[in-house]
């Protein structure tokens, strides 16, 4: 019986064990549900889009801001990503795909609802 006790006691540390390093795994840039970006803006038709140094692309929105004066500048853009856990697990299997030489282009690319802009520059870097 007391065997049985000290199992069970054991099981039941571990597993709390495991939920509390779950827990506290830092959140991968790629799935946090606000973004801070800085690129270049750029207009296609009726959508906005941020290309980052890097090459990522964003798709930005926004009601509040206007983001057609800032087209051709240089801005670092806040805002809250749509689909977020989605998003995560797209760039989580890219991020794979790179790693194992399958697809050694791929870029970050997402759509993102801006709640902040500042310009950085009045032109785009080239």
């Amino acid at each position: 019986m007391k065997f049985k006790i000290a199992g069970a006691t054991l099981a039941l540390a571990l597993m709390s064990c495991s939920v509390w390093a779950q827990t506290n795994e830092p959140k991968k840039e790629t799935h946090k549900n606000t973004r801070t970006v800085t690129g270049c803006m750029q207009k296609d038709g009726d959508e906005y889009q941020v290309t980052a140094k890097d090459g990522s692309t964003w798709e930005v929105k926004s009601d509040s801001l206007d983001l057609a004066k800032h087209v051709g500048h240089t801005v670092t853009v806040t805002g809250a990503v749509s689909n977020a856990a989605l998003h995560g697990a797209k760039e989580d299997t890219k991020t794979e795909a790179r790693e194992h030489g399958i697809d050694k282009n791929s870029t970050e690319h997402g759509h993102m609802t801006v709640t902040n802009l500042k310009m950085v520059s009045g032109s785009c870097e080239k």
